[in-house]
C-alpha cells in the first residue's frame, strides 16, 4: 500500500515539535523571567500592542541572554548530564510554571497598567485586550529569533569557508568581524542614506500642506504677511501654523487690562535658503523689518524636526510681557521628531547655533543700554539644538537673560553634564545646581522654589518626572540610573524598578505616545509655561491673578 501524505493539521504538529525542540531550556527560563519581568509598569501607560511588542522583544532578549548564560557555563567545564527522566522533569516544570506566571502577569500587567494611567489623570483601558498580548508578543519574539538564527548560521557559513585558508580561531574571529561590517554598512551605511533621501524627499512635499484653520496672517508683524519678505507658502506646515497664532493684542488687553502691542513672530522655512545657515540671516532680515531689535524681550526658539514650536511657550511668553515681544525661529529640516530623533542629531545642534549667533550678533552691537531682554527656549530637540549655541550653564547665563529648556533629551551634553554636577543629596530628576543660584530645574512650578537667592539671569529646565524623552538612554539597557534609585516622582508608580534589558525597551515605547497624555505629564508641556516664564523674567505689573486667567486660558477653560 502507498503510504499517504501526512495531513496538513499533522505537519503542523510535527513542525510545532521539531521547533519546540530546537529551543534551549535554559534560554526559555530566562524567557519565562523576563515575560514576568516585561509587565512590570514603566513611566507612562502603554497601550495593549505597545506591551506586546515589548514582551515579545523582552522574550527574545531573555531567551538570548539564558542561551549565552548556558553556553559561558559549558565553556567553564561544567556540562551536566541529566538522565531522560530528570529532562522530563525539567521541562514539565518550565511547563507548569509558565501556565501559572503567564496568566497571572497578564492580569497583573493589565491592572498595573490602570495605575498607571490614574497616575497620569487618563481614561482607564479595556483589559481585555491584554489577551491579545500573548500571541503577539510570541510572534515578535519568534521573528526576533528566526534573525538571530539567520545570523548565527551565516557566520558558520562564513567561518567554513575561512577554515580553508586560516586555522579556526582566526575564522571564527574573521568571520564575526566581517558580518558585523556588512549589517553596519547595509543598515547605517546605503541604507541608512537611501531611506533618509526618501523620507526627506517625501515628507518635504508633505510640508506644503497647512493645518485646518491655519490662514495667511495680515498683521505686518508675522512672517509670512504680505508684509513679509518670507512667502507663506515657504514657511513650511509648522511655520505656518507658529506664525498664524498666538494671542494678538486685543487677546492679551483682555486677559490683562492693560495697553498692549501685537507681538512679532519671525519664522524663515528651509525652503528659504540653501544652508540653515542662510535661512537663519532670513530670520534676521524678518527681525529687522519688523522692528524686533526695539522691543522689550527678544527670544530665540529652536524648533523641533519639521519646525514645530510649542504655542503655550510661546504664547506664555507673550502674554507675560503685554505683547512687547519677538521670537525668532526657523524650520532646519523635514523630518518629523521621532524620525530626527533617531535618524539626524547634527542638524538641529547646527540649526540652533546658527540661529542665536545670528540674533545675537545683532543684538550684541546694540548700544547696551537699549538691547532688549534675550531669552531662549526650545522643546525636545530644540532644547537638544538650541543648547548647542552654548559651552554649558555659565555660559548661558552669561549671554542671555533668562532660558526655558523643556523636555530636554537625555543626550544633550549641556543637560547631561549640568545633572551630574549638581549639589549632594539633590535628586536626579529636579537636581540643585549651586543651591539654585541661577539653573534651576523643575517638574512643576512649586519645584522652582527654593531657599536660596536666585540671580538676575535665569535658567530653567522644565522636565516631568515621568517623560520617557528624557529619561531614555542606552545606559538603561545594563546600569540603573539614579531617577530609578531615588524616591521617583509624583506620577510615576512607586512599583516601577529598573530591570536589564527590559526597561530599556519599557522607556523606549513609552516614547511613542508620550505626548498623548493630560498637561503636566509625558511629554506634554501645556500651561504650566506661564508660571515659568513669570518666575524666569518677573514682568514688571504682573499679578498672581493674571497667571491664574492665563493658564485658564491656555488650557481651553
Amino acid at each position: 500500500m502507498p503510504e499517504t501524505a501526512p495531513s496538513v493539521p499533522s505537519r503542523l504538529r510535527d513542525g510545532s515539535v521539531r521547533y519546540a525542540r530546537s529551543l534551549h531550556p535554559v534560554g526559555l527560563a530566562f524567557a519565562l523571567l523576563f515575560f514576568v519581568w516585561s509587565m512590570t509598569p514603566s513611566l507612562l501607560p502603554r497601550p495593549w500592542y505597545l506591551q506586546a511588542v515589548a514582551t515579545g522583544i523582552s522574550l527574545a532578549t531573555g531567551y538570548a541572554v539564558g542561551c549565552f548564560v548556558a553556553w559561558v557555563v559549558r565553556k567553564c567545564g561544567v556540562e551536566p548530564h541529566y538522565s531522560p527522566k530528570a529532562r522530563r522533569i525539567g521541562w514539565w516544570v518550565l511547563l507548569g510554571a509558565a501556565v501559572i506566571l503567564v496568566p497571572t502577569f497578564l492580569v497583573l500587567g493589565s491592572w498595573w497598567q490602570q495605575i498607571v494611567r490614574d497616575l497620569v489623570v487618563t481614561d482607564r483601558a479595556n483589559r481585555t485586550y491584554y489577551l491579545l498580548i500573548l500571541v503577539i508578543s510570541f510572534a515578535v519574539a519568534a521573528l526576533l529569533l528566526a534573525a538571530g538564527r539567520g545570523l548565527r548560521s551565516a557566520a558558520r557559513r562564513l567561518t567554513a569557508v575561512g577554515l580553508r585558508y586560516v586555522p579556526a580561531p582566526v575564522a571564527k574571529i574573521t568571520s564575526i568581524v566581517v558580518l558585523v561590517a556588512v549589517l553596519f554598512f547595509v543598515v547605517n551605511g546605503a541604507l541608512y542614506a537611501g531611506l533618509l533621501a526618501l523620507a526627506n524627499g517625501s515628507l518635504a512635499a508633505a510640508d506644503h500642506d497647512t493645518a485646518a484653520g491655519v490662514t495667511q496672517p495680515t498683521a505686518p508683524e508675522r512672517s509670512g504677511s504680505p508684509d513679509s519678505a518670507e512667502p507663506w507658502d515657504s514657511l513650511g506646515k509648522e511655520g505656518r501654523t507658529f506664525v498664524a497664532g498666538g494671542p494678538s493684542a486685543e487677546d492679551i488687553t483682555a486677559l490683562t487690562g492693560r495697553p498692549a502691542l501685537t507681538p512679532i513672530r519671525a519664522y524663515a522655512g528651509r525652503e528659504s535658503a540653501d544652508t540653515v545657515e542662510e535661512v537663519a540671516h532670513h530670520v534676521v532680515a524678518e527681525l529687522k523689518r519688523t522692528g524686533a531689535y526695539d522691543r522689550a524681550v527678544l527670544a530665540v526658539a529652536t524648533t523641533t524636526g519639521r519646525g514645530w514650536v510649542n504655542q503655550d511657550v510661546a504664547s506664555s511668553l507673550e502674554y507675560l510681557n503685554d505683547g512687547d515681544t519677538a521670537i525668532a525661529s526657523m524650520q532646519y529640516s523635514f523630518l518629523p521628531s521621532p524620525l530626527a530623533f533617531i535618524a539626524d542629531r547634527e542638524t538641529p545642534m547646527v540649526a540652533g547655533r546658527a540661529l542665536f549667533e545670528a540674533v545675537y550678533a545683532e543684538w550684541a552691537a546694540l548700544p547696551q543700554e537699549s538691547r532688549p531682554k534675550l531669552v531662549v527656549f526650545g522643546e525636545s530637540l530644540g532644547s537638544y539644538g538650541g543648547q548647542a549655541a552654548f559651552v554649558g550653564g555659565q555660559d548661558m547665563l552669561a549671554r542671555v537673560d533668562g532660558a526655558l529648556w523643556v523636555g530636554t533629551p537625555n543626550f544633550t551634553e549641556q543637560w547631561t553634564r549640568i545633572t551630574e554636577n549638581r549639589d549632594p543629596g539633590s535628586f536626579q530628576r529636579v537636581p540643585v545646581i549651586e543651591h539654585g543660584a541661577g539653573i534651576r530645574f523643575a517638574g512643576n512650578p512649586a519645584d522652582l522654589e527654593l531657599d536660596g537667592p536666585w540671580g538676575d539671569s535665569r535658567v530653567v529646565y522644565w522636565q516631568h518626572a515621568g517623560d520617557p524623552i528624557t529619561w531614555w538612554s542606552f545606559d538603561l539597557l545594563l546600569n540603573r540610573p539614579d531617577w530609578l534609585r531615588e524616591p521617583h516622582g509624583p506620577d510615576v508608580d512607586p512599583g516601577m524598578r529598573w530591570i536589564p534589558f527590559v526597561t530599556f525597551w519599557q522607556v523606549t515605547l513609552d516614547m511613542v505616545f508620550s505626548a498623548d497624555v493630560p498637561p503636566g505629564h509625558g511629554h506634554n508641556y501645556g500651561e504650566d509655561a506661564v508660571d515659568m516664564w513669570a518666575a524666569i523674567l518677573q514682568p514688571p505689573g504682573w499679578t498672581p491673578g493674571d497667571t491664574e486667567r492665563a493658564r485658564a486660558l491656555l488650557a481651553g477653560e
